[in-house]
């Protein structure tokens, strides 16, 4: 059985055609408030939407070690574009479908039936938790501050994500 790591390591995906370093919002809000909760971002990116892409670059992060997260922002609508669900789900070992209909329970509270129009989603590749979420800042903050910051925290009740990583590899 493998320890809990000390610090929870994070890599951010950025996913979109129109963001850069000058225009993404969501991708740099995600890292301060990682790093805001005492984890470390070990790398983040902006991304195209193209599923090899991303799904290249998530599997560069789920071997690395010292990556025990992955968020990726964006891609996750209904457009022809949004293909961040297509390129990640294929990697997963398992899917966390309590992630997503959680996400939308919150949702609906912020923004009414229009959450039936994201689909975020989260599973484990490889002992790496990996999540798409909305790339607007609602949906982002929603996903963070509901859902994600809580599971990273160890002190968090009755359970967390923190607990099971050293289990996560079991078979």
């Amino acid at each position: 059985m493998t320890h809990k790591p000390v610090t929870i390591g994070f890599a951010v995906m950025t996913v979109s055609d129109t963001r850069d370093n000058r225009t993404d919002k969501t991708g740099p809000w995600l890292r301060e408030q990682i790093a805001a909760a005492n984890h470390a971002v070990i790398d983040h990116a902006i991304i195209a939407d193209d599923v090899t892409s991303i799904r290249e670059r998530a599997r560069d992060w789920i071997v690395n070690p010292d990556i025990h997260a992955i968020i990726a922002t964006g891609g996750t609508g209904l457009t022809g574009r949004d293909v961040t669900p297509e390129a990640l789900r294929p990697l997963f070992d398992k899917e966390m479908d309590g992630f997503a209909a959680v996400y939308h329970q919150i949702s609906f509270r912020s923004v009414g039936v229009s959450t039936i129009q994201s689909r975020a989603v989260a599973g484990i590749s490889n002992g790496t938790y990996v999540f798409a979420i909305p790339g607007s800042s609602g949906g982002c903050k929603d996903a963070w501050n509901h859902i994600l910051r809580d599971e990273f925290d160890e002190a968090h009740r009755p359970c967390n994500l923190i607990d099971l990583l050293p289990r996560l590899k079991e078979r």
